[in-house]
């Protein structure tokens, strides 16, 4: 009887089959996609998720509530249970799976400032219990305009972290920036590094490593040295996070030039 049920995974496109719990950014952004695209989707809050009786449950709720939203819905009978945390592993829905559901995760590898983020052409990690369950939520991705990729289990963490450094240390590096030439006296720091930071966040995408320039690419020391003594003076906190990524870049010149002379 379960393996009858599993075959009869509803399709994203399908009517009232897609239930998104949680009503963040992320799920308010995912749910307006799946409106957008035609979707009949309900967006039901984390502590009363309602019906979800033979639907597919796409959970958007903070990472250590996964678990509980998931058992909570478990007796509702969903025909698939997912979650849309990067970090988490599928055993947070465990309770759904013992119930009969098919589970899935479906990361969008993505930042959602606000609750009305495009997800258009934005990669999505899936992974899922089942062939059954992964082949749901790569439909689910393509219908909401997303790529999906899949990610193992055993390197979750290890991908969610990429994507941090990729984002959430990407800010904290700019504010950086922008806070140290505040320090010296200029103002709108941030519109003045802007076109900067996206230029390199460009070339970046287009060139890789090759799109590396300034003193620690072109090898003067001098200049390093003296960025060195202005931060000391002017932002002392700041030089053990400018030495780590000082190594980090040496050390991408020098593999991008073993690259090329290979």
């Amino acid at each position: 009887m379960r393996e009858l049920e599993r075959e009869e995974l509803p399709s994203p496109l399908s009517a009232a089959s897609l239930v998104i719990v949680g009503r963040g950014r992320v799920g308010r952004s995912l749910a307006r996609a799946a409106e957008a695209d035609g979707i009949e989707v309900t967006l039901a809050p984390g502590d009363s998720p309602g019906d979800c009786r033979g639907a597919a449950a796409l959970l958007c709720v903070p990472d250590e509530a996964i678990a509980e939203v998931a058992a909570r819905i478990a007796t509702e009978g969903p025909a698939l249970v997912g979650h849309a945390s990067g970090a988490t592993t599928l055993d947070a829905l465990d309770s759904a799976a013992g119930g009969g559901a098919a589970t899935f995760s479906l990361h969008p590898l993505q930042t959602f400032p606000d609750g009305d983020t495009p997800v258009e052409g934005t990669p999505a990690a899936i992974a899922s219990s089942s062939a059954q369950g992964l082949e749901y939520a790569r439909s689910l991705a393509e219908a909401l305009g997303m790529r999906p990729f899949e990610v193992r289990e055993d390197s979750r963490a290890a991908y969610h972290a990429a994507a941090a450094i990729a984002s959430n240390l990407l800010v904290a590096l700019e504010e950086s920036a922008a806070e140290l030439l505040g320090r010296i006296g200029v103002e709108d720091a941030r519109e003045l590094l802007a076109p900067l930071v996206l230029r390199s966040a460009a070339n970046w995408a287009e060139r890789g490593s090759a799109a590396l320039t300034g003193p620690i690419a072109r090898g003067d020391r001098a200049t390093v040295e003296r960025h060195r003594a202005a931060l000391a003076e002017s932002a002392p906190e700041l030089l053990p996070l400018f030495d780590a990524l000082a190594e980090r870049a040496e050390a991408v010149t020098r593999e991008s030039v073993q690259r090329v002379s290979s």
